[in-house]
């Protein structure tokens, strides 16, 4: 435990990386794998920022429009059935104008079926919640989920 303890202000997200193509904005337990799933978007050539919301109420207004504002696209990855977080940041987005200036975005979340129990990274990657998961549904907001390394069409 370090010394001197910031306090956590409520409803403040933070900047964990930043980047330049695509801003990942996670809420709850999948931060780690949103980090891994931007060292494989470098891998492609692409800078991804990853942001933690850390609150879903009240959501980080100014966070997420700088995030809107310098990015293409927008990825909101949670550990939640739809119509949570994500839902609160499409209707932040739309309240502030940010898809007229052409934004794309994807909401990850746990998917509206049964899963079968298994191991917790088994269940993750049927989600789409893993690294590579989340990696895809970047590379389809932005247009290149056909493509190959460094942004060239396989």
């Amino acid at each position: 435990m370090p010394a001197v303890v910031d306090p956590l202000e409520i409803g403040k997200g933070r900047i964990v990386r930043e980047g330049t193509s695509v801003a990942i904005l996670s809420f709850g337990t999948r931060l780690q794998e949103s980090l891994k799933a931007a060292d494989l978007l470098a891998a492609r050539g692409l800078s991804a920022t990853v942001a933690d919301a850390r609150f879903a109420k009240p959501l980080d207004i100014d966070l997420i429009l700088r995030l809107a504002r310098e990015h293409e696209a927008l990825i909101t990855v949670e550990e939640g059935a739809m119509g949570g977080f994500g839902a609160f940041v499409l209707q932040a987005l739309a309240d502030h104008g940010a898809f007229d200036r052409g934004l794309k975005v994807r909401t990850l979340v746990l998917p509206d079926v049964f899963q079968d129990q298994d191991k917790p990274d088994v269940m993750y990657a049927q989600a789409g919640l893993d690294a590579e998961g989340i990696m895809r549904g970047a590379l389809r907001a932005l247009g290149m989920d056909n493509m190959g390394v460094a942004g060239r069409r396989a």
